[in-house]
């Protein structure tokens, strides 16, 4: 479920936050941009497509090849899907799990994506992938680049749904100093060019509520993968 059903929002400043945001373009790299609340007007589109993505590859915890289990659970859209285990990181066509090809990637997903990337400056993006990961209180990813797409040429396109995340920005070297930007429902984060290979993550999430989605952050990556 996207939702728990039943449950009342105990923190509805967020949807205060959702409503105020006027859209806007904030560049965080030479051409890295996080478009605010570029999403909002999908919405109501997304959430179902989400949902019949996920009844046919629901979220599961994968493995990293150092044998940690991972705290952000994953799921797929697209002619491939990213996965991890003990042998690797690496795309496949099918869902690991329930030995079918993963879920096309859906008409408004491939719009939101091609939109928010012309927007940040890449017209023609068509992605082939989209991982979807699902972030409750406490979840983290680390500092990682996204590297096993087949070339580098198109950017990357990240949607953030439900509760706040601090994305971290860094630069080519894990090492680099990195930024903190506050990411809310419908923001849209953009980076390719000369940035396609910076590191990025996001810091452990805070307890929170969303009206829509609850306590959790829904996070789709658009990638050319092959």
């Amino acid at each position: 479920m996207l939702r728990r059903m039943g449950s009342e929002p105990t923190t509805l400043d967020m949807f205060a936050e959702d409503a105020a945001q006027e859209p806007r373009t904030e560049k965080i790299g030479p051409r890295s941009f996080v478009l605010r609340g570029f999403a909002l007007p999908l919405i109501e589109q997304v959430l179902p497509a989400l949902q019949q993505v996920l009844e046919q590859s629901p979220f599961r915890h994968m493995t990293t090849p150092g044998g940690f289990t991972m705290s952000v659970a994953l799921s797929n859209c697209g002619s491939v899907g990213w996965v991890t285990d003990r042998t690797g990181y690496r795309y496949t066509r099918i869902d690991p799990e329930t030995g079918a090809p993963w879920p096309t990637l859906p008409d408004v997903f491939l719009k939101l994506a091609k939109n928010a990337a012309a927007e940040g400056g890449f017209p023609g993006f068509m992605p082939d992938a989209c991982l979807v990961n699902r972030y409750v209180p406490g979840a983290k990813m680390s500092l990682h680049q996204d590297k096993n797409e087949y070339g580098y040429e198109w950017p990357v396109v990240s949607v953030s749904l439900g509760i706040p995340a601090t994305f971290l920005f860094g630069g080519l070297e894990r090492s680099d100093k990195t930024q903190r930007v506050s990411l809310f429902h419908g923001d849209v984060v953009v980076w390719g060019g000369e940035d396609r290979l910076r590191y990025h993550g996001v810091l452990p999430l805070k307890h929170a509520e969303h009206p829509l989605l609850g306590e959790q952050r829904i996070n789709f990556t658009f990638r050319k993968a092959q």
